[in-house]
């Protein structure tokens, strides 16, 4: 069977960002156990703040169009945020109201065509005892309504995130990094269950 190709979104692009790092360490975990794995920088798609009459004049921006393409490219998508006010980053969230707008075209499906259906799992981070809970479980929500995503229901939330990793940038916690197993286990699972539909 093909490798699995797992698409993982960072919420926070600054630098140290605690999102960042528990990316970078399920990236790792993915590879050990045969995924391949691929960090998407959602800043570099140097996207506007999203704006109908922007849209208008100039149409969707080329970053949008290379968010796309990288959902289309995998079968899986991880997505790690923070929490910001108890809410997930605009970072996050402009992103994908851009890719909504995507119209179908000769070159490529309409936006929404590359999230239907496919699945993603949620990790979240915060240096406070519940670990970015509120902002994961809006963005559940949000990408189940709005862009028909299958999210599987095991997550993890990792509180005081701040402390939580080693030199390497291993988590300390062995159960934090058998919680993070986990939540990839399901990702994968569900990811070849769907291939065999």
């Amino acid at each position: 069977m093909d490798t699995l190709r797992l698409l993982i979104l960072p919420g926070s692009a600054r630098t140290g960002a605690l999102s960042g790092r528990l990316a970078a360490f399920a990236a790792r975990a993915a590879g050990q156990q045969g995924l391949q794995a691929r960090v998407f920088d959602l800043r570099a798609l140097d996207l506007p703040l999203y704006d109908g009459d922007l849209e208008a004049a100039h149409g969707v921006p080329v970053g949008a169009l290379a968010l796309q393409a990288a959902l289309l490219e995998s079968d899986a998508v991880l997505l790690v945020t923070p929490e910001y006010n108890g809410f997930p980053t605009p970072l996050v969230i402009n992103a994908f109201d851009w890719l909504s707008r995507i119209p179908a075209s000769e070159q490529h499906p309409a936006g929404l065509a590359a999230t239907a259906n496919k699945p993603v799992a949620l990790l979240s981070t915060s240096p406070g005892p519940l670990g970015g809970l509120r902002a994961m479980n809006t963005l559940r929500q949000y990408l189940q309504m709005a862009f028909a995503m299958l999210v599987v229901p095991q997550q993890y939330a990792l509180g005081r995130a701040h402390e939580a990793f080693d030199e390497q940038g291993a988590l300390a916690d062995v159960r934090a990094a058998q919680s993070v197993q986990g939540v990839l286990d399901a990702l994968s699972n569900l990811a070849r269950a769907l291939r065999q539909v």
